[in-house]
């Protein structure tokens, strides 16, 4: 691997913020660019003496190409800030999250379910979700709402 490569993977920096200082931390690093959005859950790890899940934020500065990861550690009941108003994107990657490990964002736009169907019950990615459950679709989510409103954003009319 190339040094320069190395060396900009080395500045790479992952910190542990508060949830209740998510936004304000998030805002007063200027980053312009929310990468992913991935979700944790710590349930059963060894050694482990945290909360459940924990939530990580990857941003980029692109003026600076600087990176940081920011975790939010959060137990079952407790909710995360949405940060969908800062960066649009995350809209998409915290439903992903929620749908997946059941993790709230208080104040998100949309939270439904995006990659698993409609009537699925429960959050596949959590460690006690039984790994050998089926669960049969009888219903389709067509997603109507969300393309009405961006065909609707996009100057055109639904009728």
């Amino acid at each position: 691997m190339d040094n320069a490569i190395k060396d900009e993977l080395a500045v790479d920096e992952c910190w542990i913020v508060e949830r209740e200082k998510l936004v304000e931390v998030v805002k007063s690093l200027g980053y312009d660019v929310l990468i992913d959005v991935v979700g944790v859950d710590y349930l059963g790890m060894e050694n482990h003496k945290g909360k459940r899940f924990a939530v990580i934020y990857c941003l980029k500065n692109t003026k600076n190409m600087a990176r940081v990861r920011i975790k939010v550690q959060v137990e079952e009941q407790e909710k995360i800030p949405t940060l969908s108003k800062i960066y649009p994107i995350a809209n998409w990657q915290e439903r992903e999250v929620w749908d997946q490990f059941g993790i709230v964002f208080d104040e998100h736009p949309n939270l439904k379910r995006l990659l698993n169907h409609v009537d699925f019950e429960g959050h596949p990615l959590r460690k006690d979700y039984p790994a050998k459950k089926r669960q049969w679709l009888s219903e389709n989510d067509q997603m109507q709402d969300q393309l009405e409103k961006r065909l609707e954003t996009l100057g055109y009319r639904v009728l």
